[in-house]
Formats: C-alpha cells, sequence, structure tokens
C-alpha cells in the first residue's frame, strides 16, 4: 500500500468491494479507448455511438452518461467555454450520471466507484456554473464534488483514475481561495492543499489513468504555462497532447502559442497553417478563436522574420477579425494586432493609417500598459500631422 495525501493514511478498499468495478474493467477500457481517443481527437459521433452502445448494455451504471456528458464539455471548450448550445445536454448527462451514482452509493456507502462518478459529475457542473457566473449552483455542487471525493480517496491506492480530484484539490485550494471568493466556504472545512503533491499527483495521473490521464494532461499543461511559468515543461505536455490528438482544436492552439512564445517559429507557423486549412473545412472545435491564434502568429512571423508587410497586414486583419466574431475585443491578440499594424503603417511611412490605428489602441488598452504608452507618444510626436 502506497500513502496518500489529505491526512496520509493508508487505505485500500476490499477486494470485494472492486471485483464489479466497470471503472476498473481493463475489458471495457480495451473495448473504449478506441471512442475515448476519437472523443479528445473531436470525432465526436464516432465516440459517443461507442459510448451509446455502453450505455445500452450498463444502463444503471454511471459511466456511460458521465462520457456522454464529457463529450459535450468537449464541444463547449474550443470556444473559450462561451458557446451555450450544448449546455443543457452537458447538465442532463451529468445529472443522469449523480442519479445513477446515487443509487448505487444509497445501496451501499462504501462504493468508492459510486462516490468517484458522484465527486467527478458535479465537480465538472460546478465548473461550468462558474463559467457561467452562477455562483451559488456552482457553490453547492463544489461542496458536493468535494464531500464525495473525500470519501472516494478510498480508492487512491487502487487506481489513478481517483486520485484526480485530489491531485486537482491539493494544486488548486489555495488559489480557488485567492481567486474566487464565492467557494470560500466550500473550503472551510477541508484541510489546505499542497500545490507541489498536487502537481506530483496531476503527473502520475497524466501518466497512468485511462479515464483522467488526458484531462490531467489538460490541466498540467495550463498549470506549467499559466501558475507555475515553466514554458519548457509546458511545451512538452502540450506536444504530446497534439501529437496525439491532431484535431483537437484546442491541444493544437496551445501548442502553437507556446511553439509561439518559446521562438519554434517554424513548427508555430507549420501548425498555424495547419489550423486555418481545418477551419476552412469547418472541421469540429475550428472555429473563431483558434483562427485569432493562427492568423496573429502568422502575422507576427511573417512581419518579423520574412519581412513580409502585405501579408502581416492581412493575417493581423484577419486575427482582428476572429476576435471580433467572439467578442474579445480586449483580448491581447487583438490590441497587439492593431499595435503592429500601426507600426508597420509608420515603416510604410502612411502617418494616416498609422494614426488610424493607434485611435484604436488608445480606447482599447489598458491606460497602464505600454501598448497605450506608445500610442500616447506617437500622437504626442505627430501633433501637426
Amino acid at each position: 500500500m502506497r500513502q496518500v495525501t489529505f491526512n496520509e493514511i493508508e487505505v485500500l478498499p476490499e477486494a470485494t468491494r472492486v471485483k464489479g468495478m466497470l471503472l476498473l474493467n481493463k475489458d471495457i477500457q480495451y473495448e473504449l479507448e478506441g471512442a475515448v481517443d476519437n472523443m479528445y481527437n473531436f470525432k465526436y459521433e464516432r465516440a459517443e455511438k461507442q459510448f451509446k452502445s455502453l450505455r445500452r448494455r450498463y444502463p444503471e451504471h454511471p459511466l456511460p452518461y458521465f462520457l456522454m456528458g464529457l463529450s459535450q464539455w468537449w464541444k463547449i471548450i474550443p470556444t473559450n467555454v462561451q458557446t451555450l448550445k450544448y449546455d443543457d445536454l452537458f447538465f442532463a448527462y451529468m445529472d443522469s450520471t449523480i442519479q445513477k451514482a446515487e443509487a448505487l452509493y444509497d445501496a451501499d456507502e462504501k462504493n468508492i466507484e459510486a462516490a468517484f462518478f458522484l465527486a467527478a459529475s458535479y465537480g465538472f457542473t460546478a465548473r461550468l456554473h462558474s463559467e457561467r457566473s452562477n455562483w451559488r449552483k456552482a457553490t453547492v455542487a463544489s461542496k458536493r464534488s468535494l464531500d464525495f471525493m473525500e470519501k472516494a480517496k478510498a480508492g487512491n491506492g487502487l487506481s489513478p483514475e481517483f486520485l484526480f480530484g485530489e491531485a486537482l484539490f491539493n494544486y488548486y485550494s489555495v488559489w480557488i481561495h485567492e481567486n474566487y471568493p464565492m467557494l470560500r466556504p466550500v473550503l472551510v472545512f477541508f484541510p489546505n492543499g499542497d500545490k507541489r503533491l498536487g502537481l506530483k499527483q496531476l503527473a502520475h495521473v497524466s501518466n497512468s489513468g485511462f479515464y483522467t490521464g488526458t484531462e490531467s494532461k489538460t490541466f498540467l499543461m495550463k498549470i506549467y504555462a499559466n501558475e507555475e511559468k515553466n514554458m519548457g515543461e509546458a511545451l512538452r505536455v502540450s506536444e504530446e497532447l497534439a501529437m496525439k490528438y491532431p484535431d483537437n482544436a484546442y491541444f493544437q492552439r496551445y501548442y502553437a502559442r507556446l511553439l509561439f512564445v518559446n521562438g519554434h517559429f517554424t513548427k508555430a507557423e507549420r501548425i498555424s497553417l495547419e489550423m486555418l486549412s481545418k477551419l476552412e473545412q469547418n472541421m469540429p472545435g475550428y472555429e473563431a478563436v483558434s483562427g485569432r491564434y493562427a492568423s496573429y502568429i502568422l502575422a507576427y512571423i511573417n512581419q518579423h522574420k520574412y519581412r513580409d508587410f502585405d501579408k502581416a497586414k492581412e493575417h493581423y486583419k484577419d486575427a482582428i477579425m476572429f476576435a471580433e466574431m467572439t467578442n474579445e475585443r480586449e483580448s491581447g491578440y487583438f490590441i497587439s494586432s492593431y499595435v503592429n499594424l500601426a507600426r508597420i503603417a509608420k515603416q510604410q511611412k502612411d502617418q494616416d493609417m498609422a494614426k488610424k490605428y493607434y485611435t484604436i489602441v488608445l480606447k482599447a488598452s489598458d491606460k497602464k500598459s505600454d501598448n497605450y504608452e506608445e500610442a500616447k507618444k506617437f500622437f504626442k510626436q505627430n501633433r501637426k500631422g
């Protein structure tokens, strides 16, 4: 037995309780491997066909309902969680997961598989409610998720699937407390997290989990890039995801961005061109957000690497168009596109266009930002123009 978190106690489920777990059934995992990969590769119809087949055989088990809900979640993610058209179906599948898992849990309160699905489904429900600023519902769902996560931790020594929730809690508990004040009451009765341990646990689950492995890798990628500022590790994880799921728009754009910020312009250019091609083909998940990322990266590369200002301008204008399509006029790419268009106009001695672009920069950017100061300086130097 290996030690697990919270109270540093050793726990292992009774063998008799493990035997019938669908979550740990290797035959089911072998059968669903292609379906899970299809889901993460945005081949939703193929994946859901197999998930529904599983539901026909196990109509009272929460697993197929959870997988169907997860499929809806990955239709929402590529839009930066902006689209609402999958919300009802997502919540319906998570509610069904909860109902099926509650039935199992009510029959046996030591059923750690039921506790896992209750923790996971309430957790995902809380995530979408928080994205929609439904704070009361997010708080209630978070509290229930954490309650069942505490019960499900009895399976930590049995499978990495059970460790996923605790790993996230360990890493994010302090961050949630600082960034989501509405959720603080949920955390009061739970032990403090441990960020270093959470990171190690996520790494373990990402390498070993069947159902939670890719979710763990996704969190690892974002944590390394945003919280830990470890761009090398973020790039490594994103490359793994992008190579395994080449049609996942979210993974591809994250990979392209990390290649870009790490100075790997040749690869970033190739991935960005592929993203725009898939967008033109209307492939699932390739929407305006992916277009904004790809267009900006290509614009910057054409401006600074190839010195092809005409192509650069074309791509910057596309980046602006895509940002406007998703109402993200305050995004860094939107403002930076105008800044760079203004700089190109200055280089080409086109003062009128430079003025036009810098005027937009003044209106769109924060008054304390470097972009605002640059635009302000331009107008100060060109008062007579």
